[in-house]
Formats: structure tokens, sequence, C-alpha cells
């Protein structure tokens, strides 16, 4: 957690944010996909899925396809409500805003 109640600390980089913002949209994605759509470097999107599987929020899953080796990356049910839970806080501050400046 950080400053605010429900917002949570391993979503507070950048790539983790768009990362799991991706990955909310799908059931697993390519290592390659998310990076694209992202616009990370391979370097930092690993970086970020590695704090995010730390938190316990991300699977990596390595497979090949014929001789290629492959990652995909998937939220788990933990890391889908504790992303659901950290909008939810940021759309309550977004409204205290709102309710300050009336």
């Amino acid at each position: 957690m950080t400053g605010a109640p429900g917002l949570d600390e391993a979503f507070t980089t950048m790539p983790r944010l768009k990362a799991a913002a991706f990955l909310a949209g799908c059931a697993e994605a390519d290592f390659g996909a998310v990076t694209e759509a992202c616009e990370l470097t391979p370097p930092t999107l690993s970086k970020a899925a590695t704090a995010l599987e730390a938190a316990g929020y991300l699977r990596i899953r390595k497979g090949h396809v014929g001789r290629r080796p492959r990652t995909w990356l998937s939220l788990t049910t933990r890391g889908r409500c504790a992303f659901k839970a950290h909008l939810a806080a940021l759309a309550a501050l977004t409204e205290q805003g709102r309710a300050h400046d009336a």
C-alpha cells in the first residue's frame, strides 16, 4: 500500500501498471505482444514481470513453439483482484479531487 487507501505498491511503476492493464484484458499473452502493446523494452518488461510475480500477481509460463522458446504472461486471480482494487482506489482519488474542486 502507498499514500491513499487501496493503492497497491506493486502497481506504482509505469511498466508494471501498463503490463497489468494489458493483461487484465486477456487470459494470457505472449511476452512479445505485451512489450509491443505496452511500448516497453524486453528488459523493462522482464523486470516488471519479475516484480509482479514476486507479489503473487503474475504467472510466467515458459515453453516452446516448435524449436523457438516462448514466454507467456498472465495475471493470477489475486493479481486481477489487486489490480481492480488499485483502479478503484485511483477512481476514488479522482472523485475526491472533483469534490474538493467543487
